[in-house]
């Protein structure tokens, strides 16, 4: 595992403590999406971020002034921590280690559902029911659109895939033929 990995992973950890404390754990996961999107879509800031020669107690300055009232404290608090030490590039790697310590704390799991058209929200709550029976937790949904499955779904939890679209299974019925 990477050092960046570890690091955002401890960061996370505490992350999650001071918003479990504050009571506002969805917020800081939202807010924190937020900071990375536009932190990732747009290129100023990433060099301001990243710039050298801009003094870092001035980096932190202007982040805070630009993101104050408009973000859970935490998460400000966590961006001023990551410039002051120069890791404002594991801001991505923090997010997913928030994600999945929220999740494992209070039982829930992310599912990303491949199908061949957008689910209804009737079909969502029908699939999350199902295979949250099967790994016992709540599950969040992501539906993602690919006309190339044919039909069906794939529902990816964590490191595990359920296939059970039509173009996996012809790929299965292959591989058995040949």
């Amino acid at each position: 595992m990477s050092q960046d990995l570890v690091v955002a992973k401890r960061y996370a950890k505490a992350l999650f403590e001071v918003a479990q404390q504050n009571n506002n754990i969805a917020q800081v996961e939202e807010d924190l999406k937020a900071v990375v999107a536009a932190i990732d879509g747009n290129v100023d800031i990433t060099r301001f971020l990243n710039a050298p020669n801009i003094d870092l107690s001035v980096k932190v300055d202007v982040i805070h002034k630009a993101v104050e009232g408009k973000l859970a404290e935490a998460v400000i608090s966590l961006i001023s921590v990551l410039i002051k030490n120069s890791r404002q590039d594991t801001l991505g790697a923090v997010l997913q280690a928030y994600i999945k310590v929220a999740g494992e704390a209070l039982g829930q799991d992310d599912a990303v559902v491949v199908s061949a058209y957008a689910l209804s929200t009737p079909e969502i709550e029908l699939v999350a029911g199902h295979f949250g029976k099967i790994v016992n937790k709540k599950i969040r949904v992501q539906n993602v659109v690919d006309k190339s499955i044919i039909g069906g779904i794939q529902v990816r939890i964590g490191d595990r895939l359920y296939d059970g679209s039509l173009s996996g299974k012809l790929a299965r019925l292959e591989k058995s033929l040949k």
